[in-house]
């Protein structure tokens, strides 16, 4: 295309000859468009509300897995056979945690009305990095909602990320430099007069570890206190511990508590945390991905008792909330040191009286200058259920857990490792007269015939030295049936496997 001349006798542009035809990604024809989109509404709704009727997860056919192993496309496919092979290939063949039965590792369920969400946010297409427009304002309603559930200030400031570690990294990053006594963001950690403490449950979750390496403190900074029997975070452990570094000349900082830790769910004392914190003056860092949102549930909220009392809080709107990957939220009580940790504003991204740029810039609260608007999908599933039917959810949840407890116990062999504290029940086929390998090779096997035939999934875990299956309810679609089913699969498997 020839270059645009100026036409200074006219004082205009000239239009170039011959151009070629303007591109664009937007389809020649919208009504074909819409009436794809019009079909891949209704098999979304076909999808999930058929969900029970279909495998929990199966293994990929070898032909499906060789479509990803595909080069790049060089050439164009029509919208309607690459939806096909969308259709065929992705839909089909999910991971599966919005079935009933998927209780593995610590996922949400999601929701149609979120789904609904996330679409609608990507057509608008708005970046959360900040600015004036309804995106930023529903992204900080929903903080602001996520803040007054767990009783945080309505001066306490937070953002949106993309899950729990960053959460807890964003928490964790405030709480060193807020307890540094230096401008650590001028002078980095080398110049730290003496290194950092920071003090969490043996049970604390691994993002933890990553979080203090990345933070430049090193896994060392990370000192795990031992727990008492219910798996929480022993306090006059933890004070012994305070003391010891102290007088070795290390400078403690923070203490995390767990609402809800990966293995068992055992929540943290969160009051007694809160006290040593004021005493020894400490950051209190709360992380709460699995159960800070207890403090909606009517019959549970007493569990998390002292979370209001925190300096930061980590959260997932993808477990509790039901929201549908990926969102969490990192809540700080101190607004000013929340922005001090990350804003950074050159020419290109400072505020303006008015227009696009006089709204809040976000980036300024978290690592990331483009965001998406993750938010909607928590808004209008808020919106149109209401806090306190998820608050209910919570609660039966937990009340699931207990019943899959007591099929347990009734039973045997079926074990339960560990009491349910929340909604994570620990429990194993547990013949007399076989030793801790065969067992453990025993369940592994039930858990992946479970995973295979698609009944449903479930995780393991080594719980002081007892390797069991982990089942955590965290799905609002669960009935107590399901878990009827499990109880029932689980000894049959294990009675086959179990064979010499």
């Amino acid at each position: 295309m020839k270059a645009q001349s100026l036409d200074r006798s006219e004082g205009s542009l000239r239009q170039p000859e011959n151009p070629l035809p303007p591109e664009t990604l937007d389809p020649a024809d919208w009504s074909s468009v819409a009436a794809l989109a019009h079909r891949i509404v209704d098999d979304a709704v076909d999808h999930v509300g058929h969900v029970r009727e279909r495998p929990v997860w199966r293994p990929l056919p070898e032909d499906v897995e060789a479509l990803f192993h595909a080069p790049v496309p060089e050439r164009p496919t029509p919208i309607e056979d690459v939806y096909a092979i969308v259709k065929d290939a992705v839909l089909a063949y999910p991971m599966g945690n919005i079935h009933p039965r998927f209780w593995s590792w610590y996922m949400g369920s999601g929701n149609f009305t979120g789904a609904l969400g996330d679409f609608l946010a990507a057509v608008q297409g708005s970046n959360l990095g900040g600015g004036r427009h309804a995106a930023a304002l529903a992204d900080q309603q929903v903080v602001g909602w996520l803040r007054d559930m767990i009783g945080f200030p309505q001066t306490a400031g937070g953002t949106l990320v993309s899950g729990g570690s960053v959460a807890n990294l964003v928490g964790l990053t405030v709480a060193r430099n807020a307890m540094a006594g230096i401008d650590l963001r001028e002078e980095g950690v080398a110049a730290l007069k003496q290194p950092l403490r920071f003090y969490a449950s043996d049970q604390v979750h691994s993002c933890h570890r990553k979080a203090v390496e990345t933070l430049g403190l090193g896994n060392k900074a990370l000192r795990r206190i031992p727990t008492d029997s219910g798996y929480r975070i022993d306090i006059a452990s933890l004070r012994a511990a305070i003391a010891e570094d102290r007088a070795h000349g290390l400078r403690p900082a923070c203490v995390i508590g767990t609402a809800g830790t990966v293995n068992s769910g055992a929540v943290d004392d969160l009051a007694a945390l809160a006290d040593i914190a004021a005493e020894e003056d400490l950051w209190f860092h709360v992380d709460g991905c699995i159960g800070a949102l207890m403090a909606i549930a009517p019959e549970n909220a007493w569990r998390v008792k002292g979370i209001e009392r925190a300096d930061s809080v980590a959260l997932d709107p993808h477990k509790w909330l039901h929201a549908p990957f990926e969102v969490g939220c990192a809540i700080v009580r101190d607004r000013v040191k929340h922005r001090e940790t990350f804003a950074v504003s050159p020419e290109y991204l400072q505020g303006m009286s008015r227009g696009i740029a006089s709204g809040q810039w976000l980036h300024e609260f978290g690592f990331q200058t483009s965001r998406g608007f993750v938010a909607l999908k928590v808004w209008m599933a808020l919106m149109e259920h209401g806090v306190a039917k998820f608050g209910r959810l919570i609660d039966q949840n937990i009340a699931q857990a207990a019943y899959l407890a007591d099929l347990v116990r009734a039973h045997p062999p079926l074990e339960l490792v560990a009491e349910p504290e929340i909604n994570i029940v620990c429990f194993r086929y547990a013949p007399e007269g076989l030793d801790e390998q065969r067992l453990k090779e025993i369940n592994i096997e039930i858990m992946l015939r479970l995973q295979e035939t698609g009944v449903a999934a479930l995780s393991d875990t080594t719980i002081r030295g007892k390797h069991c299956l982990r089942a955590a309810i965290c799905n609002h679609r669960t009935r107590l049936e399901d878990l009827t089913l499990l109880i029932s699969e689980v000894l049959r498997l294990g009675a086959a496997v179990a064979q010499p």
